[in-house]
């Protein structure tokens, strides 16, 4: 695709800094007395495509727009644009309730404000390049205000976005230990409870064991000596596990490791 061409005359100093298929990103060239603004329209995807939009103070100080007279009055209804998006979004970030709402509007800040960025320092490099235009300063000083906004508004998403995710891992992760710790007194109650259960078990079966008629101190015993045993289950399912053996071979070259480390910090 072709780089358009406008009906205006362009120095060739400007012409030779052009590129045959596009007027290329964001700037401003200033050579023979005249400066050629080229800037791109509000991005509407992530795309690399960028409509754009090309501007021409002559030597009278007059502005053109893509051929056209009267450039200031695009310029002015290009930063509008800008200014409106600006303003939309803003009311979007309010109203975002959740990550799902915050999504796609960082989707869609991202690239605006790049190109917001970009249109700053173009008008910018423009200001710097003809000090005497007044339109220039008021253009860059809303420039500035967008490109500002954008930015603040981006972080601000963001930021969102991370407190929100990070609330939803902290709700995540106490549910987890909530869960942990109700599987922790299960655990102690089935080890208390589960000799004394093998024990009635086995005292209950219809099996002749002699110990039918004997004095009921016995019961009491077997009891004290089932809950006993329940403990020291307890003890064992809640103690600390224990430490991996390392095999000698396995030391010296852990020692080897760190002689090699230190000797590389020595060096």
């Amino acid at each position: 695709m072709a780089r358009p061409e406008f009906n205006w005359k362009l120095p060739s100093e400007i012409t030779q800094r052009l590129g045959q298929d596009s007027y290329g990103a964001q700037r401003a060239i200033h050579e023979g007395d005249h400066l050629l603004v080229v800037l791109h329209e509000p991005p509407v995807n992530e795309g690399n495509e960028r409509e754009h939009r090309v501007f021409l103070r002559g030597p009278d100080g007059a502005w053109r727009f893509q051929g056209a007279e009267h450039g200031q009055h695009m310029m002015a209804d290009l930063l509008t644009r800008y200014e409106t998006l600006l303003g939309q979004a803003e009311q979007q970030y309010t109203s975002a309730e959740n990550a799902d709402d915050l999504f796609p509007l960082l989707d869609r800040l991202l690239p605006t404000s790049r190109a917001a960025v970009n249109l700053r320092d173009a008008l910018q490099q423009a200001r710097d390049r003809v000090k005497e235009d007044r339109l220039l300063i008021t253009w860059r000083d809303r420039a500035v205000d967008v490109a500002r906004g954008f930015e603040l508004l981006l972080a601000n998403a963001r930021l969102a976005l991370d407190y929100r995710l990070a609330k939803q891992v902290e709700a995540q992760t106490q549910a987890a230990l909530a869960g942990t710790r109700a599987q922790l007194k299960l655990n102690t109650i089935a080890a208390l409870t589960f000799p004394l259960m093998t024990v009635a078990a086995v005292f209950g079966m219809n099996l002749h064991h002699g110990l039918e008629n004997q004095a009921g101190w016995l019961f009491w015993a077997v009891f004290a000596a089932g809950l006993a045993l329940g403990l020291v289950v307890k003890s064992w399912v809640r103690g600390a596990p224990a430490p991996v053996p390392v095999k000698p071979e396995s030391k010296r070259a852990a020692l080897g490791k760190k002689a090699g480390s230190r000797g590389r910090k020595t060096a």
